[in-house]
């Protein structure tokens, strides 16, 4: 096992042999890879006190901070965090047990916190911050601090979300 992917207590890194993971990078714990997962230099994924799972084609970014909220009697299920696929999370994004949906792209130096739930085919404008608990709608761009839903996605929009992801998983190709 490298280095930067860690055991913690009795759980393991699960990764595809298909992904990409960055040398600089750092996974802990229950931590589940598809099909096509990147993940870029100084990105942490520490799935200590939950678990973390994403979906095929999605990209983590540089400088990405991804972690959970632990289980406990007001909460039995915690936190976890759930990225579905074709998922770009840009530079310097912070998700935290929250539930992302499939073709949701998350701009630069966004935070994502505990229990929202983004919907698929969403985009989120860089440096947002999502609050705890909120929902946003499929089909929407969302953008503030806190964010707010601006308007409807163009076609074209829509289109880019899995254009992102697929352009990622070229690149990654050429790290390999």
């Amino acid at each position: 096992m490298k280095n930067n992917i860690r055991p913690y207590l009795s759980h393991t890194p699960k990764i595809d042999s298909s992904c990409y993971i960055d040398e600089s990078a750092v996974l802990i714990g229950e931590v589940c890879l598809a099909e096509n997962v990147s993940v870029w230099p100084f990105a942490v994924i520490r799935g200590d006190v939950n678990f973390i799972q994403i979906g095929k084609n999605s990209n983590v970014q540089d400088h990405v901070m991804l972690h959970v909220s632990h289980k406990n009697a007001a909460k039995p299920q915690g936190s976890p965090l759930v990225i579905g696929e074709d998922v770009t999370i840009a530079h310097h994004v912070t998700l935290h047990g929250c539930t992302i949906g499939n073709r949701v792209l998350i701009g630069i130096n966004s935070i994502v916190l505990d229990d929202v739930i983004i919907e698929d085919d969403v985009m989120i404008g860089a440096g947002s911050l999502v609050p705890p608990r909120k929902v946003l709608k499929s089909g929407y761009l969302y953008v503030g601090s806190p964010v707010q839903q601006v308007r409807a996605l163009t076609e074209k929009e829509i289109a880019f979300l899995s254009y992102s992801a697929q352009n990622y998983v070229k690149v990654m190709q050429n790290y390999k």
